[in-house]
């Protein structure tokens, strides 16, 4: 069975119009930066969601993050284990570089190019293309992600994703130490 494939419903979804990037926090916790939320060792539980069909896919991950070099031309190297409620497991590995005060690039082995990231007002915004394998085909998707920090120190990562530039799903995955 290839990975992710609740995506293989993407294919048939017909055109929607909804937001295409996720809503920043009503009620921000402390600030955070991409080490302070991925360095050392985390764990997480999150969803997928088709917007047409309703369709969800869950999942759990433990992630371990490991960060080289002096600040300003730091790496930070994010390890993702997956587990979905399938029973589905896969591995997945974020290479980010860093270009500046609050700047980021990265790749992961599914992204088309490499992802932006910004820090900015205590938050985090990360902006990428993903090639999604499924029987169907492959499948472009869109990733407009937004993570933050609640007051008990969890951490949301929130994702619009789109296809062909229109947002058909959306992604929730919350972060522990």
């Amino acid at each position: 069975m290839q990975r992710r494939t609740l995506l293989l419903g993407l294919a048939a979804i017909p055109l929607a119009g909804c937001a295409a990037t996720p809503a920043p926090p009503v009620e921000p916790g402390p600030p955070i930066t991409l080490v302070s939320a991925f360095q050392g060792r985390t764990t997480g539980q999150g969803h997928f969601r088709v917007w047409l069909t309703g369709d969800e896919r869950r999942f759990t991950a433990r992630l371990n993050g490991t960060v080289t070099g002096a600040e300003g031309a730091r790496t930070l190297t994010v390890v993702e284990d997956f587990l979905y409620d399938d029973g589905q497991q896969d591995r997945l590995t974020w290479v980010f570089r860093e270009q500046g005060a609050g700047r980021w690039t990265g790749k992961r082995e599914d992204t088309v190019g490499e992802a932006t990231v910004v820090e900015e007002d205590g938050q985090i915004r990360l902006t990428y293309l993903a090639d999604f394998k499924s029987p169907s085909g492959v499948n472009r998707l869109g990733f407009e992600d937004i993570l933050y920090a609640r007051p008990d120190g969890t951490i949301v990562n929130d994702a619009v994703v789109t296809r062909a530039g229109i947002a058909v799903a959306s992604v929730r995955f919350l972060i522990r130490r």
